[in-house]
C-alpha cells in the first residue's frame, strides 16, 4: 500500500459515533473536549466554528472541519462566546440519528467521531493543526457524494443505516486527509506534509515499501534525486525528524501492529523490520514505544492517546 494507506490502516478506527445536526434561527452549541478524531461536514447553510486556542472560522456548505486534537469547540450561526451544552442536545439521539435545534431547516451538518489506537494515532496527530478545514478541491466530487449518502441515511434511517454511516464516515476520513495533502505541503509539517512534498515523498514510500532494508541517508536521498545534505535538511524541516528517526519509528509501528495482532515470535518480527539482533530491536522498541516488546504484546498494545492540552 501507499504510505497514507499504510498509516491509516494501522489506526484501527473504532467506536464510531455519527449523527446529523439540523438547526434553525440564532443557534449556538458548545462541545467539550473529546477523545479521538471528529469530522464535521456542512451540507446546508453556514456556521462559525471556534476551537479553543484558535481564531473563529466560517464554514460554508461543502466544507469539512476535522478536529484531530480533542480540543473543546463552539459551533454557532454567528460568532458567539456561549452556547448550550452539546451533550444535552445529543443525549436523546441514537447513532445515525439527527439532533434538532429550534425548528431546524436553516443549517444541516453531519458529524462523526472515531476513537483511534495508541502508537499509530500519535504518528497521525503529530504536526496536525487543532482544526483542519477542507473546502472545494480535487476530491470535492467524491466527498460530496459521500456526504449526500450520509445525509440520506441520517435524515431517513433504514435498516442498516448506523453501520452504513460508520463505513461512509471512514471513507470520508480518508478522502478528507487526501484532499488536505496539497494544503499540508504549503503550510504544514508532519507526515501529511511529507507525503505531499515531492522532495521527500519518494523516500517515505521507499521506507514503507521495504522497512527491513538497511537504509542509509544517502540511499534515501537517491530515491528523491537529491544530494544527501539537502535531502536530510529538507526531511527534518518538514517531518521534525531525521530520515533514520522516521525509519526507526515506522519499523516500530509495523512491529507493534504484529505484536498486538499476531503470535509471531519477537525474533521473527525483529528480523522482518530489519534487525538481526533481538536485543537491539528490543532496545529500539522500548525507546520508541515506551514498553518492551513482550510486555507490549502481553497487554495487546491497546492504549488511548491523550487529549491535546496545548
Amino acid at each position: 500500500m501507499d504510505p497514507l494507506s499504510d498509516i491509516v490502516s494501522l489506526l484501527h478506527p473504532h467506536d464510531c459515533v455519527a449523527a446529523g445536526f439540523d438547526a434553525g434561527g440564532d443557534w449556538s452549541i458548545r462541545f467539550d473536549g473529546h477523545e479521538g478524531l471528529k469530522c464535521n461536514a456542512v451540507l446546508k447553510g453556514a456556521c462559525w466554528i471556534a476551537v479553543e486556542g484558535c481564531d473563529p472560522v466560517r464554514l460554508e456548505a461543502g466544507d469539512c472541519a476535522i478536529l484531530p486534537r480533542g480540543r473543546p469547540f463552539l459551533l454557532s450561526a454567528r460568532p458567539s462566546r456561549a452556547g448550550i451544552d452539546a451533550q444535552i442536545l445529543y443525549e436523546p439521539v441514537r447513532h445515525g440519528g439527527t439532533a434538532v435545534y429550534g425548528n431546524g431547516g436553516d443549517f444541516f451538518m453531519t458529524g462523526a467521531r472515531f476513537l483511534l489506537d495508541g502508537p499509530p494515532a500519535r504518528t497521525l496527530m503529530r504536526g496536525l493543526a487543532p482544526l483542519i478545514v477542507v473546502g472545494p478541491g480535487p476530491e470535492q466530487e467524491t466527498i460530496r457524494w459521500i456526504l449526500d449518502l450520509m445525509a440520506a441515511e441520517l435524515r431517513k434511517p433504514r435498516p442498516g443505516s448506523p453501520l452504513t454511516v460508520t463505513h461512509l464516515s471512514h471513507v470520508l476520513l480518508l478522502q478528507v486527509l487526501r484532499d488536505h495533502l496539497s494544503a499540508a505541503a504549503q503550510a504544514g509539517t508532519g507526515w501529511l506534509a511529507a507525503l505531499a512534498e515531492p522532495r521527500i515523498a519518494p523516500a517515505i514510500a521507499a521506507i514503507h515499501d521495504d522497512p527491513a532494508r538497511a537504509w542509509t541517508v544517502e540511499a534515501l536521498a537517491a530515491t528523491t534525486v537529491s544530494s544527501r545534505t539537502s535531502f536530510a535538511v529538507r526531511f527534518r524541516k518538514v517531518t521534525g525528524q531525521t530520515p533514520i528517526e522516521y525509519l526507526t519509528e515506522w519499523r516500530m509501528l509495523v512491529a507493534a501492529e504484529r505484536l498486538r495482532s499476531t503470535h509471531m515470535p519477537v525474533a521473527r518480527i525483529a528480523a522482518d523490520v530489519g534487525y538481526t539482533s533481538e536485543s537491539a530491536f528490543g532496545a529500539a522498541f522500548k525507546r520508541v514505544m515506551g514498553r518492551a516488546p513482550r510486555r507490549f504484546a502481553k497487554t495487546g498494545g491497546i492504549e488511548g492517546w491523550p487529549r491535546d492540552s496545548a
